[in-house]
């Protein structure tokens, strides 16, 4: 008795493969376990955060299994990152998974707290909305979340620092040009699930004909829009990347008229400036992480808005342009009264 082949994992009851960050586990739990805190992967649960997490069903709810593991004793700090310098504390380097980002985490800046602070509703809010059995999911429930999601960019804008001190000619500027770029960061960031992107394309091409050539750029452009999302979700973001990579985007000195170009511009590099020292103290082991999160931000720009507008938001808005509606949203003080919104 005591060798490991007699001993259970102690989070899904599995034989034992030995003693991993600090418990008895299986190689599986072991696995996932330093899976999920290398890459500080956020998770979802789809039910009412207690699965059932035994050997049979520990592949059914990630969240649950995290979040067990955790309960019983596994340890964060545990999982080595790479070769960090052993004066390097490991203090809160994979909060981001817990849901809430803004408490006992030094490493944040103030400012990337309160960039996340902004969030009006925690990505997996709609994450779960997306994750359906299966991923199936209703046209009617994708375009509500695309409109969800273009709420929340908005009201982001409006809750974090700087933005909304801003003349309000500035703030509709700057929307009405990255919307559509915001909106791209928001799909990755909660895996909106796009290979349904063709059935609506082809529901919304039923409704109003296009001829054959237009079809299959339009066609184009929705893989564009999916080859933007795959990359992003490649890089396993994570909540405060995605929170300085929103803030790069919308304080662009690129918007026309605007009042005040030089602060705009001094916005941009603060939270430039946040994410290289985030990302240079949260993932010392990856050199490069800073330099290729940037180099996605200009092939965002690839995707067309129009295309993102029809896709999503001709059946909840018709021809209403989508930047008449930001601007609407900014001066009314509420997006969620929309007077548009009639979803069919």
């Amino acid at each position: 008795a005591g060798t490991p082949q007699h001993i259970e994992c102690v989070v899904c009851g599995d034989k034992s493969s030995g003693k991993h960050y600090g418990q008895f586990t299986c190689e599986g739990c072991k696995s996932f376990f330093k899976r999920s805190v290398r890459r500080n992967l956020t998770y979802t649960c789809r039910a009412n955060r207690n699965c059932p997490i035994d050997q049979h069903h520990r592949n059914q709810c990630q969240y649950c299994r995290l979040k067990k593991c955790l309960k019983v004793g596994m340890r964060r700090e545990a999982v080595q990152r790479g070769r960090v310098p052993p004066t390097q504390p490991h203090h809160g380097q994979f909060a981001l998974t817990n849901g809430d980002p803004l408490h006992c985490h030094s490493y944040l800046s103030g400012y990337i707290s309160l960039l996340l602070r902004a969030e009006p509703y925690p990505t997996s809010r709609y994450g779960s909305q997306c994750m359906q059995p299966n991923n199936i999911m209703g046209i009617e429930n994708i375009c509500e979340l695309a409109a969800r999601m273009l709420f929340s960019a908005v009201e982001w804008a409006r809750n974090i620092p700087f933005f909304p001190d801003l003349q309000i000619t500035d703030q509709v500027a700057l929307l009405r040009l990255t919307w559509s770029e915001l909106f791209v960061l928001n799909a990755a960031q909660c895996s909106m699930p796009l290979h349904v992107a063709p059935l609506l394309a082809a529901a919304g091409l039923h409704a109003s004909p296009m001829s054959a050539d237009r079809v299959v750029a339009f066609m184009d452009h929705i893989r564009i829009f999916q080859e933007q999302v795959e990359k992003l979700k490649a890089l396993h973001v994570d909540s405060a990347e995605y929170s300085c990579l929103k803030a790069i985007v919308l304080f662009t000195t690129d918007a026309c008229g605007l009042s005040d170009v030089a602060h705009v511009e001094s916005l941009q590099e603060k939270s430039q400036c946040a994410l290289e020292e985030y990302v240079r103290s949260q993932y010392p082991n990856q050199p490069t992480r800073f330099g290729k999160l940037l180099l996605r931000l200009p092939s965002l720009r690839t995707v067309s808005s129009s295309v993102i507008e029809q896709l999503f938001f001709v059946r909840l808005v018709g021809k209403t342009p989508i930047e008449t509606l930001i601007r609407d949203m900014l001066l009314s003080g509420s997006s969620f009264n929309w007077p548009y919104m009639s979803i069919q």
